[in-house]
């Protein structure tokens, strides 16, 4: 099959990591994914949720929307209609999830870190991305942590990134732009550590039922993505 970009089914789009983009957070990154950009910013604050409060851990969690003109039409501000959709909780549930599983979080000591994932530009695979970036902005928040002497070293147990993958026609494609996404057979997101783990995957057929034997093929292509995902990763924290 020949897809809409004319990437090969094993393919990426093109990706980049921005570090240092939010001039204020203790770290931040602009990653773009093909047409699909969001803005990681990590803030950091000295205290915990009451519920950990005297237990020694730190926490991180996120936060995550999406500008008005993200898409191809205007969308409201969640805070102008009061209240956040359940899409937006479910992702920035998420994202948090996917972070805190490679987070060492007694060596934080009772301090958190919110990580902001706002995207600028959508173009299928946001919550992807904001936890592929979100890992870069927080792990040049904990390498500013370390050279103000707030913490000895940096807490971190992994490396976490996500891509999806899907069902186009029959055929099983990683990293799926939304001209894809709107019309595959079946897609998933994948979240996994560098070290083989699974954080979670969320799979859902669109048309028909697919095969346990589809499901490794896309499992396949999300390992192979989030391999080269992982090398990005760590010459963007190098480079900041």
């Amino acid at each position: 099959m020949t897809r809409p970009s004319g990437r090969a089914a094993d393919a990426l789009r093109d990706v980049s990591f921005t570090t240092g983009f939010s001039h204020h957070a203790e770290g931040s990154c602009l990653i773009r994914m093909g047409g699909t950009e969001v803005l990681c910013a990590a803030s950091v604050e000295a205290r915990v949720p009451p519920f950990l409060r005297g237990q020694g851990l730190g926490w991180v969690t996120a936060e995550y929307g999406m500008l008005p003109r993200a898409t191809h039409t205007r969308g409201d501000r969640e805070a102008a209609r009061g209240k956040q959709s359940g899409r937006t909780q479910e992702i920035q549930r998420l994202i948090g999830r996917s972070l805190r599983a490679v987070v060492d979080r007694a060596a934080m000591g009772e301090m958190s870190i919110t990580l902001d994932c706002d995207v600028l530009n959508a173009d299928g695979g946001t919550r992807c991305a904001s936890i592929t970036g979100a890992w870069v902005a927080l792990n040049i928040a904990f390498k500013h942590l370390v050279k103000m002497n707030v913490i000895k070293t940096i807490p971190l147990i992994g490396q976490v990134a996500a891509v999806s993958c899907g069902l186009v026609d029959g055929a099983a494609v990683l990293d799926l732009d939304y001209a894809e996404d709107s019309g595959a057979d079946a897609d998933a997101n994948f979240v996994l550590t560098d070290g083989g783990g699974i954080v979670e995957i969320q799979g859902t057929a669109e048309k028909s039922a697919f095969s346990e034997a589809q499901f490794m093929e896309l499992m396949g292509l999300a390992k192979l993505g989030t391999a080269s995902l992982f090398e990005m990763q760590r010459a963007a924290v190098a480079a900041a």
